[in-house]
C-alpha cells in the first residue's frame, strides 16, 4: 500500500462501482429501450471511463510514485481536515471563499499551494467533496470523477449522433472510445473536468442555437460549462468560441439561396468576428484573461514551453519545433509543425518508454486515417466538404486551433498526450464525416466501421 491508496480504498471501491453502475443501468433502461440505437454504447462508454480512471491512478501511484493527480488528492485532505473544526469552514474552503490571508483560515490556506490558482484548486476542492463522502479515499474518488465526466462525454456523443443518425457507431468511436481520452480524461485531473464541461458546452450550444431549445436546463448547463472551462483551462474556450461561432453562422447562412449574398454575409461576419475577438481580448486584458491575454500570451507560451522542457525533457520525451521568436507571429510560423506534433507524434521511433509507445501507436493510427481520407476523397473534394458542411467545419477548426495551441507550448510528449485530448474527438469526427460524405457507399472499405 501507499500513502495515497490504502486497504480502505479497495474496501469502498466495490460499493462505489455498484452504485455507479446501478444508476447507469437504471438511466439506460429508462431512456434507451432495447431497440434504441444508442443503448449498446452507454454502458461500454462508462466502463472505459471507469477503467481509465483506475488504470491511470495505478500508473501514477505504483509506477511514477506520485504526480499532479496525487498532489490534488493530498491537497483535498487538507481541505477536508477543516471539517474537524466546523462544517462552515469546510464548505467555505471547498468553494474557495476565504481570503488567503484570513487569520481564521490561514492554518489551511498556508498549506494549500494552489489556493491562489483557481483552476488547480477547483480539482482539489472537487476531490475533497467526493472523497469526503468516501471516508477520505482516493481511488473511489477517481472513479466518481470518471462517472461524472462520462455525462459530458455522452452529451458530446448525443450531439453528433443526433446529427448523423446513420453513423452512430462511428460517432461513438470518436467520442467515447479513443484510448487517450478515456485514460487521461478520467482520473483526478483538470482534463477530466474539462472534458465534462466541453461535452456539455457543445451539447447546450447545439440545443440552444441550432434546435432553439431554450429550456432552463440547457441554459444552466451552458453557463456552468463556460464557467468551468474558463476557470480551469481558458485556452480551451478561446479555441472553442471561434469554431462554434462559425458553426452557427454557417448553419444560419446556409438557408440563404443566393450564393453571392451568402458569401458576402459570411465574409463580412468572419471579418467582424475576427476584429471583434482581437478588440475583446485587448479590452479584457490581463484582469479577465490573465496569462492568456494578448499582452501575456507570448510570455505564457515561452514559460510553459521552457518549464516542461526543463522539468521532463531529460526523460527522453521532449520534442522541439526548431528556433523561433516568442512573438505571436513567430509562433504562427510553427503552425504546421505544432499541429503535426499534436495529432501525429510521437512517431513510433520516438517512443523511448512504454507509456509513450502507446501514445505513438495512437498517433500513427491518426496519421494513417488522415492519409486514407485524403487519398480516398481527394484534396479538392475534402475542401468542398469542409466549406459546405458547417458541422465538419466546426470540428476541424476547433481541432486545428487547439492542436496548434498545445503543440507550440508543450514540448514534451508525456504532457502533450494529456493536453491534446479535447481536440481528438473533434478531429476524428472530421475524418469520419468527411470520408462518409466523400466516398460512395459501394467503394468504402470496412463499411460497418465507416472506413
Amino acid at each position: 500500500m501507499t500513502e495515497y491508496i490504502t486497504l480502505l480504498d479497495y474496501v469502498i471501491l466495490p460499493f462505489v462501482l455498484a452504485i455507479v453502475y446501478g444508476i447507469a443501468y437504471k438511466y439506460r433502461n429508462k431512456h434507451y429501450p432495447p431497440n434504441h440505437p444508442w443503448r449498446k454504447y452507454f454502458i461500454p462508454g462508462l466502463t472505459v471511463k471507469v477503467f481509465g480512471a483506475i488504470f491511470i491512478t495505478f500508473v501514477y501511484v505504483y509506477y511514477y510514485g506520485g504526480g499532479d493527480t496525487t498532489e490534488y488528492y493530498l491537497q483535498s485532505k487538507i481541505i477536508n481536515s477543516a471539517f474537524d473544526e466546523s462544517f462552515a469552514k469546510w464548505i467555505k474552503l471547498v468553494f474557495r471563499i476565504p481570503d488567503a490571508i484570513d487569520p481564521e483560515y490561514y492554518a489551511y490556506t498556508s498549506r494549500l499551494v494552489w489556493y491562489g490558482d483557481p483552476g488547480s484548486y477547483a480539482v482539489c476542492s472537487t476531490t475533497a467533496f467526493f472523497s469526503f463522502f468516501l471516508l477520505g479515499t482516493y481511488l473511489p474518488a477517481a472513479v466518481l470523477f470518471a462517472a461524472v465526466s462520462f455525462t459530458g462525454v455522452w452529451a458530446l456523443f448525443r450531439t453528433f449522433a443526433a446529427l448523423y443518425k446513420s453513423l452512430t457507431g462511428q460517432v461513438a468511436v470518436a467520442t467515447l472510445f479513443i484510448p487517450s481520452t478515456f485514460i487521461w480524461g478520467s482520473g483526478v485531473f483538470k482534463d477530466t473536468i474539462c472534458l465534462f464541461a466541453l461535452g456539455w458546452l457543445t451539447y447546450s450550444v447545439f440545443r440552444i442555437l441550432v434546435k432553439y431549445d431554450f429550456r432552463l436546463s440547457n441554459l444552466l448547463l451552458g453557463g456552468i460549462s463556460i464557467l468551468l472551462v474558463a476557470t480551469i483551462k481558458i485556452y480551451i474556450l478561446l479555441a472553442f468560441l471561434p469554431a462554434v461561432l462559425l458553426w452557427i453562422l454557417f448553419i444560419y447562412t446556409s438557408k440563404i439561396k443566393n450564393r453571392g449574398s451568402r458569401f458576402f454575409l459570411r465574409l463580412t461576419s468572419v471579418i467582424v468576428m475576427a476584429v471583434g475577438a482581437m478588440f475583446i481580448m485587448q479590452s479584457l486584458g490581463e484582469e479577465a484573461l490573465g496569462k492568456y491575454s494578448l499582452d501575456n500570451l507570448e510570455a505564457t507560451a515561452a514559460t510553459t514551453r521552457d518549464w516542461i522542457l526543463y522539468s521532463s525533457g531529460d526523460e527522453g520525451s521532449g520534442y522541439s519545433l526548431g528556433e523561433f521568436d516568442n512573438s505571436f507571429t513567430g509562433m504562427l510560423t510553427k503552425f504546421p509543425l505544432a499541429v503535426n506534433v499534436t495529432l501525429f507524434r510521437p512517431y513510433l521511433w520516438e517512443s523511448g518508454k512504454v507509456i509513450v509507445l502507446l501514445s505513438a501507436l495512437e498517433a500513427f493510427l491518426f496519421l494513417f486515417l488522415t492519409l486514407k481520407v485524403l487519398f480516398a476523397v481527394g484534396l479538392t473534394k475534402v475542401y468542398k466538404i469542409i466549406v459546405t458542411d458547417p458541422t465538419i467545419q466546426f470540428c476541424i477548426i476547433f481541432a486545428l486551433i487547439f492542436a496548434f495551441a498545445v503543440g507550440v507550448t508543450s514540448y514534451n510528449f508525456g504532457a502533450l498526450s494529456r493536453y491534446k485530448i479535447p481536440c481528438l474527438p473533434f478531429y476524428l469526427l472530421f475524418l469520419i464525416l468527411t470520408y462518409y460524405k466523400g466516398v460512395p457507399k459501394g467503394k468504402r472499405l470496412m463499411p460497418k466501421l465507416g472506413l
